[in-house]
């Protein structure tokens, strides 16, 4: 139960320091709709996510009202298509695209995710026709959002989808040039890929999930700012384990409140509540930053020395937070780092501050990885899968999640400004070191081998 104190804490939260839901994100299975006659899986998948999106977004927003407490976005998550339509062509595959787009249009849903495929120790033959449907799916639909996981710390890396991954990134990005190449802004790959994400572009439906559930991703780095604000006010010598203590506890009450209202969601829509993310999810908007939260603990900007050991200190203190406010913390449930996303990141990549290899040092004890990094058009695909390789094996060596959302921007170059608009932001394209030319390391191909962390049973 939580005492008067704490729903007054979080009262103040809603009013005044930027808390609200992310996103409450519907997954449903499509396994039972499977057939060899794409029209026929594709009626059977619009009937089935029309029966139970088709009430999500007026429930929300009802729940959402009830409780003062704003949900940013509805979104479904779908089973992964490369496993769903494995008998399907590359163009088959992109008319599944167009009609999961039409469905989450009808819906009123914001993105739908699912286009995605596992690969991580080989592709099948669906697989391989998924991936090459990515770059025309993203480019012809608004909603649909693709993932491919390439990794997991069992498995090793699979170079030859990483290889196959930096080619369909730069196609993405080339086929929608005129929108800065927002195609791959849609487009995430994996190591270690939870089966219950709730947020973009990464969310898909698991084969091990129920088979319609609500998932629910939070966010809250505006609540965290203020809450070691506050405790630097009271006392500017706390020490370091102290201020891990106020966001642990200021993540506490954030997953309470994110917990009630997935609930009730799920319970009026009578299907399963799966999980609350807790993740510090940013808005490109001054006060909801997490870069801003680095400031707070006394760096000048996000990138500078320190900041590794103090987005440590965050991940960690909020991940402890909703393990104690929950038994149903999933998905990410830490520290975003988007750089586009975050207006005070992005202003930090803009200056200089942060740089590519600073962001992927990060990564290895953020939640997810190089997220919305705008890199120069030139880049060659080539480069694009070595960074890849370089993230996944973040991922694998410490068993964790990590991703890629690279966005090489056609024709623009480093320093040169892009804008995505809404959540997505705006921000400076970095450079990339290598950036045009070969990369002979990733021609090798193959399969980078378990680490010895895999053999822990």
């Amino acid at each position: 139960m939580l005492s008067e104190r704490e729903i007054l804490s979080t009262l103040a939260m809603l009013r005044y320091e930027h808390l609200d839901l992310r996103t409450v994100t519907i997954g449903i299975s499509l396994l039972d709709c499977v057939s060899d006659d794409v029209n026929r899986f594709i009626n059977r998948s619009q009937s089935k996510i029309a029966r139970y999106a088709a009430p999500l977004v007026e429930t929300v927003n009802r729940i959402g009202d009830k409780y003062g407490i704003k949900v940013e976005n509805k979104r479904i998550a779908v089973s992964p298509i490369a496993v769903a339509g494995a008998p399907f062509s590359i163009t088959q595959l992109i008319q599944v695209a167009k009609a999961l787009d039409e469905a989450a249009k009808s819906a009123g849903i914001d993105f739908i995710g699912g286009f995605s495929a596992l690969v991580e120790k080989g592709m099948a033959i669906g697989d391989r026709a998924l991936i090459a449907a990515i770059p025309e799916a993203l480019a012809c639909t608004e909603r649909v959002c693709a993932s491919v996981n390439v990794a997991t710390t069992r498995a090793g890396i699979n170079m030859d989808a990483v290889v196959k991954m930096g080619s369909i990134v730069k196609e993405t990005a080339e086929l929608t040039a005129r929108a800065d190449g927002l195609g791959a802004a849609k487009l995430v790959v994996f190591a270690n890929i939870p089966q219950d994400i709730p947020f973009m572009a990464g969310a898909y439906l698991g084969i091990g999930e129920p088979d319609v559930v609500i998932n629910v991703g939070v966010s809250g780095p505006g609540v965290v700012k203020k809450a070691v604000d506050r405790a630097l006010e009271a006392d500017a010598m706390i020490d370091l384990g102290r201020i891990s203590e106020v966001i642990k506890q200021t993540a506490a009450k954030v997953t309470r409140a994110g917990e009630l209202i997935g609930r009730e969601v799920a319970e009026s829509l009578g299907v399963s509540f799966g999980v609350v993310d807790l993740s510090l999810a940013p808005t490109p908007h001054a006060g909801d930053s997490v870069g801003e939260i680095f400031q707070s603990l006394g760096l000048r900007s996000i990138g500078v020395p320190g900041s590794t050991a103090a987005l440590a200190l965050i991940n960690d203190a909020v991940k402890k937070g909703g393990a104690f406010a929950s038994s149903h913390v999933g998905g990410l449930s830490g520290a975003f780092i988007p750089v586009s996303e975050d207006l005070n990141i992005a202003a930090a990549a803009a200056q200089g501050m942060l740089s590519l290899e600073k962001l992927e040092a990060l990564t290895a004890v953020c939640s997810v990885g190089l997220d919305m990094v705008p890199l120069p058009g030139d880049t060659s695909a080539e480069t694009l899968a070595a960074i890849i390789a370089d993230e996944m094996a973040i991922g694998v060596i410490n068993k964790k999640t990590t991703a890629a959302r690279l966005i090489p921007v056609p024709g623009k170059k480093a320093g040169d400004k892009i804008h995505f608009g809404g959540l997505l932001g705006e921000g400076t394209i970095i450079p990339v070191n290598n950036g045009p030319d070969e990369n002979r390391f990733v021609r090798h191909g193959g399969r980078i081998p378990a680490p010895v962390q895999s053999l822990n049973n």
